[in-house]
């Protein structure tokens, strides 16, 4: 499991690229400072641990004292974000905005008032064809101050003008904090709670949607408004597992980007959420034909220069790249092939350690996990999902449900007997206190207590027996997400047919591609 260092400053070096590590050290010699030299001893220092230890640091160079440690640290610190921030970036409109802001300011104290407004008048530009509405709206407010500090000579055509584009970026903004609010919340709630899990959350989900949704016209609304507004829904219709709902919003969020291009390069991390949202909502409904399409399409993202713009966005795309390759092999019932992607997510697992959040880690463990499981390797599925149930993290508790329930039949597999009267009280325990037994789980626990009493000639007529109850419950909206996280159904085929799971799942595929075919 990945190493999280709470060091801030060990974080921030570690995350320097080798441009930025020299960028950095010239930086330092062109301040010249004589306190430097200490300065860049720390940084070199930082930057060859493998984790932060502030005693062997200490140990390993003595001219740092301890009682200078932390002043030392705070001032390398600074001088990290200003060697960086000395660095242009290009691909980013919130630095090249920020940075003509700070000119009109200069203008506007050196009393150049005309020469102020003329850049302001710049930025307001840049930032309409932009969608910024919020620099838009900090233009606005200091044209309104010069405006009304100083006589410029455009005060009577420019008094209503500005009243009006106010009025109109204050509507806008509005709008956009409504509903970005909104979207993140229901984010959260997937991402603490995972889906809907029965009537009361149902119902609570569709309360609180309904009335926080703002009023909105659609043709009076931004790029960013839409954005918003096609999460939200986009969210709701997963969180309530209406993944048709799902599809349409996340197309359409993915649509804006086609219809508005300037902003693949101002909103990258969006367009890579999106993109991955359109692949899942593909992957939960079986439509391989757009999965491929749109998988293709991503990886050629991925190769891009958009892709490549900095560690933030490298992240995301592997993230979100590396799940999508893995869901192509859960769709094609090709899971040992799929265990060749296993390595190289691990290496990049080990590079990102510091940025990943513990969301991401936990999603791509089980989704291993899964592959493993599916290839018939219980014992390596076991690992896997060990290293779900023994991290200590309350995020998306129907995950680590999930991980034991799997867990406990790959014990099951392995026929671990002595072991599964405790892990079937235990899992069984952990799902009832999460709120999160469906009718199927519950079925799937009856079975396998009653196990223990079966004869081998009644183990396959009891697999059979559960096989039909649960695909009678497939049409069932609130058992959606049972199917979603762990294919039950296709275990039991492979016990009764005593064939692993992948072929089952691969049969089903072919089978799938043949009839599409025909029609």
């Amino acid at each position: 499991m990945p190493n999280r260092s709470t060091d801030e400053l060990f974080q921030l070096v570690k995350s320097l690229e080798k441009a930025e590590k020299r960028n950095f050290k010239l930086f330092l010699k062109r301040a010249g400072g004589s306190d430097d030299l200490k300065i860049v001893q720390l940084f070199d220092a930082l930057d060859k641990m493998e984790e932060y230890d502030e005693a062997l640091l200490l140990k390993k160079n003595a001219d740092i004292k301890k009682q200078q440690l932390s002043n030392m640290k705070a001032h390398l610190y600074r001088q990290i974000l200003s060697s960086i921030r000395m660095t242009k970036d290009e691909h980013n409109i919130d630095v090249q905005i920020n940075e003509q802001m700070g000119y009109a300011r200069i203008l506007y104290n050196k009393g150049l008032y005309m020469q102020s407004l003329k850049l302001l008048e710049k930025i307001k530009q840049i930032a309409r064809s932009s969608n910024q509405v919020t620099f838009l709206m900090q233009a606005l407010i200091f044209e309104k101050k010069i405006e009304t500090l100083h006589i410029t000579r455009s005060m009577e055509s420019k008094a209503e003008q500005i009243s009006q584009e106010v009025s109109q970026a204050n509507a806008h903004l509005s709008l956009l904090n409504k509903l970005s609010n909104l979207s993140l919340q229901l984010y959260s709630w997937y991402v603490k709670m995972g889906h809907a899990r029965d009537e009361k959350d149902v119902s609570a989900v569709k309360l609180f949607f309904e009335s926080n949704l703002p009023v909105y016209k659609l043709t009076e609304m931004g790029f960013y408004e839409k954005m918003y507004l096609y999460q939200c829904y986009c969210w709701y219709g997963f969180v309530l597992q209406d993944l048709l709902m799902y599809y349409r919003y996340c197309k359409k969020w993915v649509d804006l980007y086609e219809k508005e291009p300037i902003m693949l390069g101002i909103e990258t991390d969006q367009y890579i959420k999106a993109y991955h949202n359109l692949l899942s909502a593909h992957f939960n409904t079986t439509n391989y034909d757009g999965f491929k399409k749109d998988l293709d399409k991503f990886e050629a993202f991925a190769a891009s220069e958009y892709a490549n713009t900095n560690a933030n966005v490298r992240l995301q795309t592997f993230f979100y790249l590396a799940t999508a390759r893995i869901n192509k092999h859960f769709l094609e019932g090709t899971f040992t092939e799929g265990l060749l992607l296993v390595p190289e997510i691990e290496e990049n697992l080990n590079e990102f350690k510091i940025q990943m959040d513990r969301h991401r880690v936990l999603v791509l463990y089980y989704k291993i996990a899964c592959l493993y499981f599916g290839s018939g390797d219980n014992e390596k599925a076991i690992d896997y999902l060990n290293k779900i149930i023994n991290w200590k993290v309350d995020l998306r508790t129907d995950l680590q449900c999930y991980a034991r329930l799997l867990h406990l039949i790959a014990h099951f597999e392995l026929g671990n007997m002595d072991l599964l009267e405790y892990l079937i009280k235990s899992v069984y325990r952990y799902m009832a206190n999460m709120k999160n037994l469906s009718i199927v789980e519950e079925e799937v626990f009856k079975f396998l207590r009653k196990s223990f009493s079966l004869q081998q000639p009644r183990i396959i007529p009891a697999f059979k027996a559960l096989k039909e109850k649960l695909e009678r419950l497939k049409g069932n909206p609130l058992e959606t997400r049972s199917f979603m996280y762990l294919d039950i159904i296709g275990w039991l085929e492979s016990k009764i047919k005593k064939v692993p799971v992948q072929q089952i799942r691969r049969e089903h595929f072919l089978e799938g591609r043949k009839k599409e075919n025909v029609g």
